[in-house]
């Protein structure tokens, strides 16, 4: 399928769908403590997406592995899960977890899309350095793109930095095309690939991107739990993931997922 350029005007609507995004994990991230369980921050996330007059992108979406809908509005994944945690009352945040919520709307029929890993009470040093590492990833994307630049040469750059830092990219997930619909043309990876090599992306200006690297602690290894949807570690190892939507414009990009 062909990538969906946007206008300045569909761009404009992104970025207000991706305003209630960060206000949405801005929140969250408040919230986010000891003691306070997943299903809570998902309650919080469906208060402010109706308040704001969106809907949530993730609730009933079909996955690859069961027949039953995701039942959340965030994706909350604790510690080794990488992505796709369902929230819970069981599931109760503890002092050093480190917690990685995904999260999207729709507005006015234009999608937005982020994730952040935040830390739970006092974490250790190497869980910093790993949600540090993963956050620089992104910023590595966001400062490189711009119209002309080949997405191999940016994906190169987010994996080395990965991998000269000690820990290893997922290589199951990639980032995506966004826009009317969550998913679309092109796949975003965070690593280069004899794929990526053989059908390599130049960026246009009015491409709109989800870009969302997943660091592991240990090796890029992953599995899925029995639910069909959360994806942890093979080694159990912890795992970060920053995301941010953005627009390819004229002299760069421009992140539509950022507080305003």
């Amino acid at each position: 399928m062909a990538i969906i350029l946007k206008s300045r005007r569909e761009i404009d609507l992104m970025r207000k769908a991706g305003a209630i995004v960060a206000d949405v994990l801005s929140q969250i991230q408040e919230l986010a403590k000891p003691g306070v369980s997943t299903a809570q921050l998902d309650d919080e996330a469906m208060r402010m997406t109706e308040q704001a007059g969106a809907d949530p992108l993730f609730k009933g979406v079909r996955g690859s592995y069961t027949a039953v809908p995701f039942p959340g509005v965030i994706c909350a994944s604790i510690n080794e899960q990488i992505v796709h945690g369902i929230p819970s009352e069981d599931v109760v945040l503890k002092d050093g977890d480190i917690l990685s919520v995904d999260f999207g709307v729709r507005l006015n029929g234009y999608c937005g899309d982020s994730a952040l890993t935040v830390g739970i009470g006092r974490i250790t040093e190497k869980k910093q350095r790993l949600m540090d590492v993963t956050r620089r990833v992104l910023d590595i994307a966001i400062e490189k793109s711009a119209p002309g630049v080949k997405w191999s040469h940016i994906a190169g750059q987010m994996q080395s930095y990965a991998e000269v830092s000690g820990f290893s990219v997922v290589t199951e997930f990639a980032g995506h095309g966004i826009g009317r619909q969550m998913h679309e043309e092109p796949r975003v990876p965070n690593f280069v690939s004899r794929e990526l090599k053989a059908h390599d992306i130049v960026l246009e200006e009015g491409m709109v991107l989800a870009v969302e690297p997943m660091i592991n602690e240990g090796k890029a290894g992953t599995r899925t739990l029995s639910d069909g949807w959360t994806v942890i570690t093979a080694d159990r190892k912890c795992s970060a993931h920053f995301e941010h939507t953005i627009a390819i414009v004229k002299n760069g990009c421009e992140v539509l997922t950022g507080r305003q």
